[in-house]
């Protein structure tokens, strides 16, 4: 190796390590130890949101949590205070501008003030293209896009004042690559995630950092109440057996780690899985031939025909392949993380 070329990779070598070493003194500057914080958890009674508000609570953040069942709420609220956390339970649909209003009146009344929001609340729409109505999109969009607006509009004028705060967007890496069968769920998610970065680079000289979480597949127990059209049962079968093995999907505890790790860092985004990694990262550079591969997956997935355009949650989709072993670990998160309700199967 001659000289010349040592010299580069010695530069080369101590660049990259500065921008490490840079890197790290900057998270450690901009922590933020939720301790005795007040963390709002929007969708907090299941799945991710309420395995996200017991990792906050385990790093002893004060809880408010929402959500539109009120007898799933009280189950997560008993979940959490029997963990030894403080907790305010505000049923609230969050597709109502006045009632986030309201919850967010709540919260600061019962705290004082909200330190940490977590928009984290949505649905899972799965069906073909063919059975998805203008009505799947406008839900989609109040639930990811527009309820995530309004809630960080109420929360902001204190954040403001105090020059700090922390806000999390739960996207997904359908917002950076849109997949086949998800996309008023994908279409929603892209806006969230323009949203959230946009917002990250007009509050920063507020103290406030936004940070965007891009999740692949997780073992949150979520595919249960998932909503599914076309072929079903099906669908049904895909989507939970996918959300259940391992490498390709993670466990919520694991990526509810790296979502408060990221809040405590005020990261601007999280990668979660290293599929969904991997995703973002060849899309980058190859978005059109993202596209034309997620054609060839399409083509292996159910046609339109089964059940058409009404809509059947996945606990009402089962078949001989879901639930079986092949869902045992997804079937434990349900049971684990609030997704089944007392005396359902």
């Amino acid at each position: 190796m001659n000289a010349i070329v040592r010299k580069g990779l010695l530069a080369t070598a101590a660049g990259a390590g500065s921008i490490l070493i840079g890197r790290a003194l900057i998270r450690r500057a901009r922590r933020l130890d939720p301790r005795g914080g007040v963390a709002l958890v929007t969708g907090g009674s299941r799945g991710f949101g309420l395995t996200i508000a017991r990792e906050l609570a385990s790093r002893g953040a004060r809880l408010a949590i929402c959500a539109r069942d009120v007898d799933e709420l009280e189950r997560a609220r008993q979940d959490l205070a029997g963990r030894g956390a403080e907790v305010l339970a505000v049923p609230c649909d969050l597709t109502e501008p006045d009632q986030i209003r309201r919850l967010v009146g709540e919260v600061r009344a019962h705290y004082g003030h909200i330190d940490i929001l977590v928009n984290n609340a949505g649905i899972i729409q799965v069906r073909p293209f063919e059975t998805t109505t203008t009505e799947d999109f406008d839900r989609a969009m109040k639930t990811h896009f527009w309820a995530p607006l309004h809630a960080i509009l109420e929360v902001l004028p204190e954040m403001r004042s105090r020059k700090s705060g922390r806000i999390v967007n739960i996207a997904s890496v359908g917002g950076a690559v849109s997949a086949p069968h998800l996309v008023p769920y994908g279409s929603s998610k892209f806006a969230l995630r323009g949203l959230s970065e946009g917002l990250r680079a007009e509050l920063l000289k507020d103290g406030i950092h936004v940070t965007t979480v891009l999740p692949g597949l997780m073992r949150t127990g979520s595919p249960r109440n998932a909503e599914f059209k076309g072929q079903h049962r099906a669908e049904y079968a895909i989507f939970s057996i996918s959300d259940s093995i391992p490498g390709l999907s993670i466990s919520a505890e694991a990526a509810a780690r790296s979502v408060v790790n990221a809040l405590e860092h005020g990261d601007p985004e999280v990668i979660i899985t290293l599929p969904a990694k991997l995703a973002v990262l060849f899309h980058g550079p190859f978005p059109g031939l993202t596209a034309d591969l997620m054609g060839l997956l399409n083509r292996l997935l159910p046609g339109p025909g089964g059940i058409g355009t009404r809509s059947a949650l996945g606990k009402d989709s089962t078949s001989r392949l879901s639930p079986s072993w092949l869902t045992t670990l997804n079937e434990a998160a349900a049971r684990r993380n609030n997704e089944v309700a007392p005396g359902e199967a």
